[in-house]
């Protein structure tokens, strides 16, 4: 089993920047792709990023590209996402999940996530 744990959410203004931290604990000597997808209110959860386990692949959504940044480091077992220039369309629950997979595989969708946290709240006011 692997835990996943957020934090780094909050209120922030538009134009600001936070950033947002998944700890993984549990099996974490298996490999595994790391993505962060989004929920607001009546809408679908979306995927925002995602990183392969060896960080050399990454891939964004549309929305985000230019603005959100993903990365890991493993000797932590942390993935952090920072997101910069944000929007208020940005706000809704953050979500950190893992894929277990080979070193370079990265997954855009959330169904193929084996496991995911429980979430934190990011607030974008304009």
């Amino acid at each position: 089993q692997v835990q996943l744990v957020e934090s780094g959410g909050g209120l922030v203004q538009a134009g600001g920047s936070l950033r947002l931290s998944c700890a993984v604990s549990g099996r974490t000597f298996s490999t595994y792709a790391s993505g962060w997808f989004r929920q607001s209110p009546g809408k679908e959860r979306e995927f925002v990023a995602t990183i392969s386990w060896s960080g050399s692949s990454t891939d964004y959504a549309d929305s985000v590209k230019g603005r959100f940044t993903i990365s890991k480091d493993n000797a932590k077992n942390t993935v952090y996402l920072q997101m910069n220039s944000l929007k208020p369309e940005d706000t809704a629950v953050y979500y950190c999940a893992a894929k277990t997979t080979s070193w370079a595989v990265i997954s855009t969708r959330s169904h193929e996530y084996d496991y995911w946290g429980q979430g934190t709240q990011v607030t974008v006011s304009s």
